[in-house]
């Protein structure tokens, strides 16, 4: 039956406007059928990864405690000069000896690169309000 020539559904409207209801669906069969066995399948799954089988010891790791993160230690490094590239070149030194990781080392360079960004602002704004002054 078509839905243009006096069907029962108007134009734009769900013939189920509620939808399914929750739980209904494949999944939701087969999640509730599992939950009654969860604890067996947990206990062999962790009997198994006691017994040195790393796919389900990862499975359970990975299921039951967050992952590691990276911790990254402040270190001090030296920024001789006035120049923000003597500043940046110093950074680069510091990340080729080892004093930084690439990532501090990254993220001082794009601390350097907005502060340059800034002080060409502040310059751009001293040198319009001088012109500014003029006429």
């Amino acid at each position: 039956m078509s839905q243009e020539g006096g069907g029962r559904f108007k134009p734009g409207r769900s013939g189920n406007p509620k939808g399914r209801p929750a739980g209904s669906g494949e999944v939701a069969r087969v999640r509730a059928a599992m939950s009654a066995n969860l604890p067996r399948i947990i206990e062999a799954l962790e009997a198994r990864a006691l017994e040195g089988d790393t796919g389900a010891a990862r499975l359970l790791l990975e299921r039951t405690v967050a992952p590691l993160k990276a911790v990254e230690f402040s270190q001090a490094v030296a920024m001789p000069g006035d120049g923000l590239a003597e500043k940046g070149r110093a950074v680069i030194e510091a990340m080729s000896a080892g004093q930084l990781s690439t990532e501090q080392g990254g993220g001082m360079l794009d601390a350097l690169a907005k502060l340059a960004k800034l002080i060409e602002a502040d310059e751009m704004e001293r040198r319009l309000a001088a012109l500014e002054a003029k006429q």
